[in-house]
């Protein structure tokens, strides 16, 4: 029976699928419990290219979600889900070979709510560089404490958590388009608080992370996207709407293959 449940949404991934499969098996391999405790749910949300097929051949449960949120897509992996704990990576994301023993380790004494494993960028730039120290700075603004190491700036990568937790903060919220996973972190912190239980980064199993859209987008996107969406919140909705639309619903699978 698994007690680990990883959820991987998708659209149109099967570029970069097969090494974060690879990635999983990697761990799997080196879990204390066993390979055979951890399952992998692929959340397809309408892909046209061979992500289904690819996830089938490599033994995953391939749930389908129709609702092009990501919100949604990561919920209807996580209904699939038989695990006790939760565990959301993206597609394009590294994993560490520790992962599952660092999870296993991280929610043992039953004081956590919600982990994360912090991430490093695949390749180093300036404008990147700034990126993760805003990176830094908000992980503080959510009471992660100070980053330990570089990985530690980023909350993000690996996002862990007990089934039961993501069903009482209502799963992630269908109604955010984007920044659901930044709400969803939030939200877990509540619930820990009210039951005096932390939140934080697992250790020593930083993830790696995908600058595919500073390769399309540019360097320092990660800064001016934020500024463009809150003037759109103000002043100009529609156009926050289309920078929405462009950035996190685009053709970007499409565009990577030309």
């Amino acid at each position: 029976m698994a007690r680990i449940s990883v959820v991987i949404p998708a659209y149109n991934e099967e570029r970069l699928l097969p090494r974060l499969l690879d990635d999983i098996a990697a761990a799997r391999a080196r879990h204390r419990a066993g390979a055979d405790r951890v399952e992998i749910i692929v959340a397809d949300n309408g892909s046209t290219d061979a992500t289904i097929a690819l996830a089938e051949s490599r033994g995953c449960t391939v749930a389908r979600v129709e609702p092009r949120i990501i919100a949604a897509v990561r919920n209807g992996g996580a209904a699939a889900a038989r695990g006790e704990l939760l565990v959301f990576v993206d597609a394009d994301t590294r994993l560490h070979p520790e992962t599952f023993n660092a999870i296993d380790d991280y929610f043992a004494d039953g004081t956590r709510v919600v982990g994360v494993s912090g991430a490093l960028p695949e390749r180093r730039a300036l404008g990147i560089d700034l990126a993760w120290m805003v990176m830094g700075a908000l992980s503080v603004l959510m009471r992660y404490g100070v980053p330990r190491t570089r990985a530690d700036c980023a909350p993000t990568g690996v996002v862990c958590c007990r089934h039961a937790d993501w069903l009482a903060v209502g799963k992630y919220s269908e109604t955010w388009r984007f920044a659901e996973d930044l709400w969803f972190l939030l939200a877990l912190r509540r619930l820990g608080r009210r039951r005096g239980q932390g939140g934080g980064w697992l250790k020593g199993a930083p993830a790696t992370f995908s600058t595919r859209k500073f390769d399309l987008h540019g360097d320092w996107h990660y800064l001016t996207v934020p500024l463009k969406l809150v003037t759109g919140m103000i002043f100009y909705r529609a156009g926050m709407e289309r920078l929405v639309d462009r950035y996190w619903y685009g053709n970007q699978r499409e565009t990577e293959e030309k």
